[in-house]
């Protein structure tokens, strides 16, 4: 058990050696465009992949296509240097880039994206004709996908891969309403479900990882309960929205949703995190894009020292994989914040480190 423990670590700590420094990521925060970011990252561990998607894409698609091409890369590694019964909790965790395609995919349908505007966001590789696991799906049946004529169709299309199921019991919700978040929901509670049950069985020190997943979830829920504040929907429709699985009960959030003033969620919250903060801040300027940074910056200063303290375990693959999330939100949102103009100050302040 130690050996393949120490396998699975020695694996992970040497390509954990590619991951970009703070000073890199400052680097790309001062960089005058997206493409002078794009030349930065020919320099990393990205360079293959840049260069590769150059080849048919410009900045800051190219970008987007290599990051995700790489996590993917990444992904694939951990799963092979997990060790074997930790294997089957980690393919659950990496179907949630099966759920991004999906949403992805479904919301550009019901927007009459095309096939081209839309692959660029897909998290997929290029040039291997699987996706992550044996249950992932391919980059084929993704381009399959975006060429089906409608959301139903697509929905019809992802039975074989389990997922179209629990989408098409939203169907009829969605024809009335219009609204794809039914679907988003559906999704996100069959992924945790499914994530848990897997994690449940675990032995050791998994625990912290029980706790960052339902974190998570609890802050998916968070950002739904402003939005449907903001756009005054009842409690009902905000009550169809809630992913189950988080640190604060669906209950606990409806009593929290009746309240005049966002607080009483984050007393519920206090427990695990203190969110009074960034729910101050958010209350004064309602920039919902602020308060999901300041909610991952909490995030990652509680679990990564967490993950970093614990002994070599299963937890040291996820953690390696977390990791590599980070670093790709971390690109993607500097590639963006320059494409819109932003400061290199606020670039900056949205860099998560740990």
């Amino acid at each position: 058990m130690q050996s393949s423990y120490g396998a699975s670590f020695g694996t992970v700590k040497v390509l954990s050696l590619g991951f970009l420094t703070k000073a890199q990521l400052d680097d790309l925060a001062k960089s005058k465009d997206v493409n002078e970011i794009a030349q930065r990252l020919e320099q990393t561990w990205y360079g293959s992949d840049i260069e590769a998607a150059q080849a048919a894409y410009k900045a800051p698609e190219s970008i987007e296509i290599a990051v995700n091409k790489h996590l993917v890369y990444v992904n694939r590694m951990a799963l092979q240097a997990a060790p074997i019964f930790g294997k089957n909790a980690l393919m659950a965790y990496l179907s949630k880039w099966d759920i991004e395609n999906i949403e992805l995919i479904i919301a550009a349908k019901s927007l009459g994206r095309t096939l081209e505007q839309t692959e660029a966001f897909l998290v997929s590789s290029r040039n291997v004709p699987v996706g992550i696991s044996t249950s992932a799906i391919p980059l084929s049946e993704l381009h399959a996908l975006l060429q089906q004529p409608d959301v139903e169709a697509v929905i019809n299309s992802l039975l074989k891969y389990g997922y179209g199921a629990v989408l098409l019991q939203r169907l009829g919700e969605y024809r009335k309403s219009g609204d794809l978040g039914v679907f988003t929901v559906a999704l996100q509670n069959l992924y945790y479900s499914r994530l848990f049950q897997e994690l449940r069985f675990l032995q050791g020190d998994e625990g912290v990882l029980r706790e960052y997943m339902r974190t998570e979830v609890t802050k998916r829920n968070i950002l739904t309960f402003l939005r449907a504040k903001e756009a005054e929907v009842s409690r009902d429709v905000f009550s169809r929205h809630i992913v189950e699985g988080g640190l604060i009960s669906a209950a606990g959030l409806l009593d929290a949703y009746s309240s005049p003033e966002p607080t009483e969620v984050a007393k519920r919250l206090e427990p695990w995190m203190d969110i009074t903060e960034p729910l101050e801040r958010y209350r004064q300027d309602r920039d919902l894009t602020a308060f999901e940074v300041a909610m991952d910056h909490l995030i990652v200063r509680k679990y990564v020292p967490k993950f970093k303290s614990l002994a070599i375990s299963l937890t040291s693959v996820f953690a390696f994989v977390i990791q590599a999330e980070f670093e790709r939100s971390n690109v993607r949102r500097i590639t963006y914040a320059k494409q819109y103009g932003m400061t290199e100050e606020y670039i900056k302040s949205t860099i998560l480190s740990g």
